[in-house]
């Protein structure tokens, strides 16, 4: 009985080495064809976009940003204008009433209504401006992606690259793993920019 178990056990740990030397060199194998193959050629008509990278990188892009940027300084720029002397007005008038300035109760009463009223509609430029600037920006950001999709059909279209699928990929949130063939930010971004460049 002891001998069977033996043979068994023997048997088994001769099957589970084999096992082991089969993975490592298939492994091997592939890690080689990977690290070899990075065209597309004989792969699914599919590839993927790095989003991040896209934007960081594509000359429209970087243009928009800029424009909301200086909007969002001129719009700040003017509020903290208003605001600097708005608080000047006041501590005027918070000196006026410490030193009685004002002939009658009644005019300082109203001084401290227009200064009031003055900071409502202060509070309400800083509303509008900025969702002025959101509205924008949203405009601004639905035109790159309308430009963006409309450039990746034309893309598409020539050399008969004929992708059936392009995906999008930010910060690895939707693509988890992938090999690099199927990643065509760089041509991508080489298209738009020439594009760009040329109807600028």
């Amino acid at each position: 009985m002891k001998n069977i178990n033996y043979l068994i056990n023997g048997v088994l740990a001769a099957a589970i080495i084999i096992l082991f030397v089969l993975q490592f060199s298939s492994n091997k194998k592939t890690k080689v064809n990977a690290s070899v193959n990075t065209s597309t050629e004989g792969s699914l008509p599919v590839a993927y976009v790095n989003v991040d990278s896209l934007l960081q990188s594509y000359n429209y892009s970087k243009d928009m940003t800029e424009t909301i940027l200086k909007k969002q300084e001129n719009a700040r720029a003017n509020v903290t204008e208003k605001v600097r002397k708005l608080q000047s007005e006041m501590q005027d008038f918070q000196r006026k009433i410490d030193n009685n300035a004002f002939l009658t109760r009644e005019r300082a009463q109203q001084e401290q209504e227009r200064l009031l009223n003055k900071q409502k509609e202060l509070k309400a430029l800083d509303n509008r401006l900025t969702n002025d600037l959101m509205k924008e920006q949203q405009k601004l950001t639905e035109q790159l992606r309308d430009t963006i999709v409309m450039q990746l059909n034309s893309f598409n279209e020539e050399d008969g690259r004929k992708y059936q699928v392009i995906f999008s990929n930010t910060a690895g949130d939707n693509i988890l793993i992938a090999n690099q063939a199927y990643n065509i930010t760089n041509d991508i971004i080489k298209y738009l920019n020439k594009n760009y460049s040329s109807t600028k």
